[in-house]
């Protein structure tokens, strides 16, 4: 009768704040020596970055490997506890009740690590030859690193502009123009989108809800292939008070989730330009009122906005110096 042969196991634990290239490496590494790795994301309150985006992010990158998210609040070093080592074993071996044989780490706390779980250490790119980089490092500066961040974490780094202001002040024009002199992209207004496909102009609460996540859905997958910035022709904002003008209020959760959204700058653009009807645009009359709407609600929220007047090359202008000025900070 052939012999079965043993499992191994291996495990690799960090903070991952945020992934970057070298942490993919060494799990990629870890992965290829053994049968089963659990890749262990530990996190504690008082970090920065939540535990539970890290862990989707290495689950989204590794679907096949056993990631898991630890919260226990831990001591981070030797010296903040006598029993340090003791505590994090008992972590480990709740989390890999069966047993650790390689530890895959870069830093040389792994050989500490090893013996208290009777495993072997594998260590990995210590000196950082291969990719030279650290999480504090893309923390601090994201952009200079930006090739060192996965795909699937750079939304969380890049810059958000909505262009936002009342009807035929050439938003969409402008979303796109800069979009290309950044090299990046924009979302273009789902609500435009929206209404030519419905037949009905009486909008319902149902609409407004559909409107408002198509725009979410649109805006979070552009900033997946976005170039460190990411240009909104409109926002949720927008959706509240077109949602005042239709209906009389926006549903609930619309104001909820315009203020759980981040975003670095809104240009907010002044109709001081010809209106042009377009075959879909309705309220020349009341362009003035939404913009003076728009600022109220961007001042009472102290969200950061800049206003954007003059010619369609004198916006442009205008939006680049205050784009530059963002991606400076």
């Amino acid at each position: 009768m052939e012999k079965r042969m043993a499992i191994t196991r291996g495990l690799v634990l960090g903070k991952f704040m945020p992934p970057h290239a070298g942490h993919l490496h060494l799990i990629r590494t870890a992965a290829e020596q053994v049968d089963e790795l659990t890749v262990m994301i530990c996190s504690i309150q008082k970090e920065p970055i939540s535990g539970a985006l890290r862990y989707f992010w290495l689950k989204e990158i590794f679907p096949k490997l056993r990631v898991i998210h630890v919260t226990d609040e831990n001591p981070q070093e030797p010296s903040e506890h006598k029993f340090f080592w003791s505590i994090w074993k008992n972590t480990i071996d709740r989390n890999c009740p069966n047993g650790i044989d390689k530890v895959f780490s870069s830093e040389h706390y792994g050989d500490e690590l090893a013996n208290h779980l009777n495993a072997k250490h594998v260590l990995v790119d210590l000196d950082r030859k291969i990719f030279p980089i650290s999480g504090t490092a893309v923390r601090n500066e994201p952009f200079k690193n930006w090739d060192f961040i996965p795909q699937e974490v750079r939304p969380y780094f890049i810059k958000r502009v909505v262009l936002t202001g009342p009807e035929s002040v050439g938003k969409s024009v402008l979303a796109e123009k800069l979009a290309k002199y950044f090299k990046t992209n924009f979302v273009e207004e789902y609500g435009r989108e929206y209404c030519e496909k419905v037949s009905n102009t009486e909008l319902t609460p149902l609409d407004f809800a559909h409107i408002a996540a198509g725009q979410l859905v649109k805006e979070d997958e552009a900033a997946r292939h976005s170039n460190k910035i990411l240009f909104c022709d409109t926002d949720l904002v927008v959706t509240q008070i077109w949602a005042e003008v239709f209906i009389g209020n926006a549903p609930q959760w619309i104001y909820e989730m315009n203020h759980q959204r981040k975003y670095d700058l809104f240009l907010l653009l002044k109709p001081d330009i010809p209106w042009v009807d377009d075959g879909t645009r309705n309220y020349e009359d009341i362009r003035q009122w939404q913009f003076e709407r728009l600022q109220q609600e961007l001042e009472s929220r102290n969200l950061p906005y800049r206003i954007v007047s003059g010619d369609f090359e004198g916006r442009f202008e205008a939006a680049v110096e205050e784009i530059n000025a963002l991606l400076l900070k």
